[in-house]
Parts: C-alpha cells; sequence; structure tokens
C-alpha cells in the first residue's frame, strides 16, 4: 500500500512527531487539527477563551489539509471531536453543520477531554476522509 505525508502549507506546521494527515489505501487520515491560526509556528495566533472562534478555525485547518490531499469535507467518513467542556456540544454540533450539506455528515464520535495539546485549545478535531 503506497503512503503519502501530506501537509498543508496553509496550516500552522506541527512541533510534534505527526503530520498533519496521511493517504494511504484511497483514504486521508486528518491528525487532530488544532486551532492554531497562520502558516509559520512562531507567529501562529489562538483566538484564547473564544470557542466558537476556535471551532471555526479547526474546521477551516481540516479543509485546507483535505484540500490538499485531494479530498474535502464532503467526503469525510468519520471524525472524533474533542472538547474541553461538554456543555459546549451544541454550540459545536451547530457550527459543525454549516461545513456540510443537509444530511451529508459524516460519523462522528465527541468527547470531552479536560487537557489537549495546549493549554488554550478548546476543540481538536480529527477526520477520516475518502481520497
Amino acid at each position: 500500500m503506497d503512503r503519502q505525508i501530506v501537509t498543508s502549507p496553509r496550516v500552522t506546521p506541527m512541533r510534534s512527531g505527526v503530520n498533519h494527515a496521511v493517504k494511504a489505501g484511497g483514504m486521508v487520515y486528518v491528525t487532530s487539527a488544532t486551532p492554531f491560526r497562520g502558516s509559520e509556528r512562531m507567529s501562529a495566533e489562538i483566538d484564547k477563551g473564544d470557542f466558537a472562534a476556535q471551532m471555526h478555525q479547526v474546521m477551516k485547518n481540516i479543509q485546507a489539509i483535505l484540500d490538499e490531499a485531494g479530498s474535502s469535507l464532503d467526503r469525510a467518513v468519520k471524525m472524533t471531536v474533542a472538547i474541553t467542556d461538554m456543555s459546549r456540544y451544541a454550540e459545536m454540533d451547530a457550527i459543525f453543520k454549516t461545513y456540510f450539506a443537509p444530511g451529508n455528515y459524516p460519523a462522528r464520535q465527541t468527547i470531552e477531554s479536560k487537557h489537549l495539546a495546549h493549554p488554550d485549545f478548546l476543540v481538536a478535531i480529527d477526520c477520516i476522509a475518502v481520497c
């Protein structure tokens, strides 16, 4: 099986030992996308405390990564959403739905995680999509 690393120049580079995504077997596996804005690690910004802004940024980052991989959100088959406060579920779900045609939602799991990879992250999402 061929395996291809996917990195988007529109998304903040990863500093951990991961890539934005990996393509294999006709699928693209997006690493947990974060709410960082900007294409440079040292100047990346985050909307601290603003859940809606972070949710939109995460979805935009996923879109950019999928685009780089030759896919798109409408081809997403499974997403896992990690939020730091489950009381934000309804807000997350309302924003999430705006990125898909009605009824064309991927399978999704939403979990509460008090500690994400950065202390200011309120949400992070990974995605599996068809190429």
